[in-house]
């Protein structure tokens, strides 16, 4: 068989399996390359991309992808990418028209997720994806007037803004982890910031008052500023000076994302916590109660954390307040005490 050689192919490898792309950000290739099935589906690719029906609904994915989803994270495309092949299948050929009537659609939609409801965090990442392309419909597109997936409820109601590592947590985990995972996890439950800023921590951002870095969420439009408390520059004075970014490996080399994500998921797995539903995000929240323990107030901790108020005074009162009360309870008994044996010892 004759092998053509094509061009803007993108390939993803993921535990192993290597799946093909038309494009980045484009439509998942069926088969292996070199086959009939393989050239068949590229070239549909091509076609749809060349010339969509600009009636039909894949004409506003193939828009979305073109303009916006390049602009994603590549972790986020990543993940993404799989979706818009899904939706682009179920809904591709339906008329746009048929999205501006929500009574209507919604049903549809509903029915689509359904798919997926055994797993409902999945089903709502597809719904997820769906209205992101609806809404890029809306603006700027202008092609619909709203976005039908508004008013959808998410299938998995659970939170995690009030899932937190305790100390005793965080002691169990470092128990087991090497001294880097453990720098890791101390200056994300010190700091509350996301992953992606704290690998790329450098000891230029520590200010005489302040950690100030830009974040990767806002796309360094906006900077995370973290005042220094005393258990925050104790923190940073454990941590050896190995290289221009605080946090290195054991081959004293920066952290990628990857990397510590794996390391820290092995930790987990040798200190038996894997079965617990910590995730390394949810330092943030030990971030919060560190903050008001220091002394920072509830708005500008939310400030810090780009949070509400009332969800820091969740945290708060369900980890800090009922303990703190307790501890100052303790304290005030203790001198007390002191005061009254002082007193009778100035008696005698």
């Amino acid at each position: 068989m004759v092998q053509v050689e094509l061009k803007g192919i993108h390939t993803v490898k993921v535990k192993g399996r290597v799946y093909y792309y038309a494009w980045r950000g484009g439509p998942a290739l069926r088969g292996e390359p070199g086959t009939h099935e393989f050239m068949a589906s590229y070239n549909e690719a091509i076609a749809d991309r060349q010339a969509p029906d600009e009636g039909k609904f894949r004409s506003i994915i193939t828009h979305y992808k073109t303009h916006e989803f390049p602009k994603l994270a590549t972790s986020t495309r990543r993940v993404w990418t799989p979706w818009l092949d899904k939706i682009s299948k179920y809904f591709g050929d339906l008329r746009i028209a048929q999205f501006d009537r929500p009574e209507k659609i919604r049903p549809v939609i509903r029915r689509w997720r359904s798919q997926y409801a055994e797993t409902p965090r999945t089903a709502d990442l597809g719904l997820q994806v769906l209205s992101r392309i609806l809404s890029h419909a809306v603006d700027p597109m202008g092609k619909i007037a709203t976005n039908p997936c508004d008013g959808i409820k998410h299938l998995y109601s659970s939170t995690r803004a009030e899932i937190i590592w305790t100390d005793g947590d965080i002691k169990q985990l470092k128990a087991e982890a090497s001294a880097e995972v453990g720098f890791a996890v101390d200056l994300a439950a010190h700091t509350g910031l996301r992953v992606g800023d704290l690998v790329r921590l450098s000891w230029s951002h520590i200010g005489p008052d302040a950690i100030v870095i830009s974040t990767g969420k806002s796309k360094h439009r906006k900077e995370a500023v973290i005042p220094r408390y005393d258990a925050l520059n104790e923190l940073l004075a454990r941590i050896p000076k190995r290289s221009p970014v605080i946090l290195t490996n054991s081959r004293k080399k920066p952290w990628t994302q990857d990397g510590l994500a794996s390391s820290f998921w092995t930790a987990k797995v040798e200190a038996k916590m894997q079965e617990r539903d910590l995730h390394f995000h949810d330092l943030r929240g030990t971030a919060a109660t560190k903050f008001y323990i220091a002394g920072l107030s509830i708005r500008v901790i939310a400030e810090i954390m780009g949070w509400e108020e009332d969800q820091v005074e969740k945290i708060i009162k369900r980890y800090v307040s009922r303990g703190a009360a307790t501890r100052e309870a303790i304290r005030q008994l203790n001198e007390a005490r002191e005061r009254k044996q002082s007193t009778s010892k100035n008696s005698e």
